[in-house]
């Protein structure tokens, strides 16, 4: 299977919120609708036009109905800790369901990481859910070490 790594389009959502629809947690908050909801493309507007923001897809030319296989976000921020240093936040990874357990996620996180590190990173860092156990399993499995403890305040 060939795999290409790109920046998303605006013709990729429906595919993307299809993806984050697609799980234990995205099928309670987000909102696959046709046409596309007004807020997700205002979202996608700030997120492509700002430098510290990739949404990337992973697509595949061995796939017959969506080439899209794989989503992740990466965010970039400067911090004054670790002597003025960058990190690499990585979000909403999904990987089509039609695709998990053949080591795309795997394949996702090594790019995502090489990007990181390309970008001058010296830190990669995500959350999970604390219910997405699989998820967390996965994320220890590449070296990923639950360090912190997260809070949340949803307004």
């Amino acid at each position: 299977m060939q795999l290409n790594y790109r920046q998303a389009t605006k013709e990729d959502l429906p595919q993307i919120i299809q993806m984050l629809v697609d799980d234990q947690l995205g099928n309670s908050r987000e909102d696959p609708s046709i046409p596309i909801n007004q807020n997700y493309l205002d979202a996608f507007e700030v997120i492509d036009a700002d430098k510290n923001n990739e949404l990337i897809v992973l697509d595949s030319d061995n796939v017959e109905k969506a080439s899209i296989v794989g989503i992740l976000q990466l965010t970039y921020i400067p911090y004054l800790t670790y002597k003025g240093s960058w990190r690499c936040l990585i979000e909403g990874v999904r990987i089509h369901p039609d695709h998990r357990g053949k080591g795309l996620g795997t394949d996702l996180f090594k790019w995502a990481i090489q990007r990181a590190k390309q970008k001058h990173c010296n830190i990669v860092q995500l959350t999970s859910n604390k219910t997405r156990t699989e998820a967390i399993r996965f994320y220890e499995s590449l070296g990923f070490e639950a360090s912190h403890e997260g809070f949340k305040l949803f307004l």
